[in-house]
């Protein structure tokens, strides 16, 4: 062997082509490698280059973003059982011949935004550190470009070309925690909901659990995801009306009984058959205890002068929006079989 004749281990085709090109020094000793001979390839210059502890690129040249992505959870992942190196099944199934096994770790942060499709993060090759989330009784250390982040409660990983991603909300908790610029904060939340990824709920769910909303610019952040959540459920409320053919009721306003008190604001209601629908677009917070038992409280108050009130949420428009109309229809013909309503005056909002 010359110093410029690549080692090639044995050939393992269950693998994609991806693995051909990075791959384990576990695998490459399990394929007869020795450390004399990794050494020697990977030397200057060589036909293979170390790309993070325990990872080798089997090419010369700088990685794919591809090759950069699997070669971050090939580090982080769990080693499973001796017949198999980190991140390779011992034998790959009927249904996923070509899916590595990549156990405890999976891609978060500006990555996992990325590869779920955000235009408003960098380019894949562009990212200076790759986040990786871990179990946070892992031994593991960040190493190279790839960030461990470790939690106590490791999410279900979705799969994104064939790599494990945390689901949107965690990944974009995961990178706001490492962000300080407001507008790009804000510009993130606004994508998420705006480009249907998940509910605003969802995203504040997250960033109280990891205890951002105590920064101010991620606060200011939650006001526009907050806003921009209303704005994209209450565009799907008019369609919903406007492509089921159901009656056109009127919108946003505030009910009073006559000569009495407020009663609250709804977001559509029909007078002929006393019908409300509200949107559920609170964000929850632990400080808003107050607020759901106000919200329960009106809820009753206007059940009991007769008005039937349909809550929806963003998450069934976006979902079932010919269900929610079903729910509206239905309880719109239902008016001829009660009681008339208390009459009540409907002001704009």
């Amino acid at each position: 062997m010359t110093h410029n004749t690549p080692l090639s281990p044995r050939p393992l085709r269950h693998l994609s082509e991806v693995h051909r090109r990075v791959t384990t020094t576990a695998l490459l000793r399990s394929q007869g490698v020795t450390a004399a001979e990794l050494n020697e390839q990977c030397r200057p210059g060589g036909p293979w280059q170390l790309l993070l502890p325990g990872v080798t690129l089997l090419h010369p040249g700088p990685p794919t973003s591809e090759e950069r992505l699997h070669a971050a959870l090939m580090y982080a992942a769990k080693e499973p059982p001796p017949a198999a190196a980190p991140g390779v099944p011992t034998q790959p199934s009927a249904d996923s011949p070509h899916r590595p096994v990549y156990a405890d770790a999976m891609i978060t942060g500006l990555a996992a935004l990325t590869l779920h499709g955000f235009t408003s993060t960098p380019a894949l090759l562009s990212l200076e550190q790759i986040d990786v989330l871990v179990p946070r009784l892992r031994r593991l250390r960040s190493a190279g470009y790839v960030h461990v982040l470790r939690t106590s409660d490791m999410p279900a990983p979705r799969q994104v070309t064939g790599l494990p991603v945390a689901p949107v909300p965690r990944a974009l908790a995961d990178a706001v925690a490492g962000l300080t610029d407001a507008a790009v904060v804000r510009r993130l939340l606004t994508e998420a909901v705006r480009a249907g990824h998940c509910e605003p709920a969802a995203v504040v769910r997250e960033l109280t659990r990891a205890k951002l909303l105590t920064r101010p610019h991620v606060v200011g952040a939650v006001d526009s995801l907050l806003a921009e959540g209303r704005a994209v459920a209450e565009d799907r409320l008019y369609r919903m009306v406007r492509e089921h053919g159901l009656p056109d009721p009127v919108w946003n306003v505030d009910l009073r009984l006559v000569g009495g008190p407020h009663l609250g604001g709804v977001d559509a209601y029909w007078p002929e058959q006393a019908v409300a629908v509200e949107l559920d677009t609170r964000a929850p917070r632990q400080e808003e205890d107050a607020m759901w038992s106000e919200y329960g409280r009106k809820r009753e108050h206007l059940e009991r002068l007769g008005i039937t009130v349909v809550h929806i949420t963003p998450k069934k428009l976006r979902e079932s929006l010919g269900q929610q109309a079903t729910v509206v229809r239905t309880a719109l013909m239902a008016a001829a079989d009660r009681e008339p309503a208390a009459h009540v005056v409907v002001l704009p909002r």
